[in-house]
């Protein structure tokens, strides 16, 4: 699958997330998929909707998650926790914060923020929107962005993930 899209400001090239109605799904290593999220678009800017009767209810390290549960992982989404423009006409950045996941094994009690998981979103040759699976460590958001700095996770900061390993390591907006 080759990306044309976009990551850290980049401009996308292929497409871009056209105005309208959109569903976010994510892919297992068989194929099969679940949805996540509505989202919907217009004139670059989008709204999200988690797709709650998806997820369960898990009261983790203190703080309450909304989870997919696996066989052998529990993928949790991370709300991210600073202001983000939500907008999607120069790049999918801001919608790659707002699908943010960490997981952690089926039968551990708590989490671990250094399981992070960032979808690196861009436009695939059937036009369209694929993430790939990016770890990283969720601590590095635990303090505030500076001013203005309405994106701070790096490049640096994101170690491509082993599809292999994990059980979801695509997701998908159509």
């Amino acid at each position: 699958m080759a990306l044309g899209g976009a990551l850290f400001g980049a401009t996308l090239h292929a497409a871009e997330l056209r105005d309208g109605h959109h569903r976010a799904f994510l892919l297992d290593s068989q194929g099969v998929r679940v949805e996540i999220a509505e989202i919907e678009v217009k004139s670059g800017k989008y709204a999200i909707e988690m797709k709650s009767e998806k997820f369960t209810d898990h009261f983790l390290s203190m703080r309450p998650f909304k989870c997919l549960e696996g066989p052998e992982k529990t993928w949790c989404h991370v709300p991210y926790p600073y202001m983000i423009r939500r907008d999607v006409s120069k790049d999918l950045t801001d919608l790659e914060y707002d699908l943010l996941f960490l997981w952690k094994g089926a039968t551990e009690y708590g989490i671990d923020m250094w399981n992070g998981v960032y979808y690196r979103l861009g436009v695939s040759d059937d036009g369209r929107i694929r993430g790939t699976l990016h770890e990283m460590d969720m601590n590095i958001l635990s303090v505030p962005p500076d001013d203005g700095n309405m994106r701070p996770i790096r490049e640096v900061d994101l170690e491509p993930g082993d599809a292999d390993s994990h059980w979801l390591p695509e997701l998908v907006i159509e």
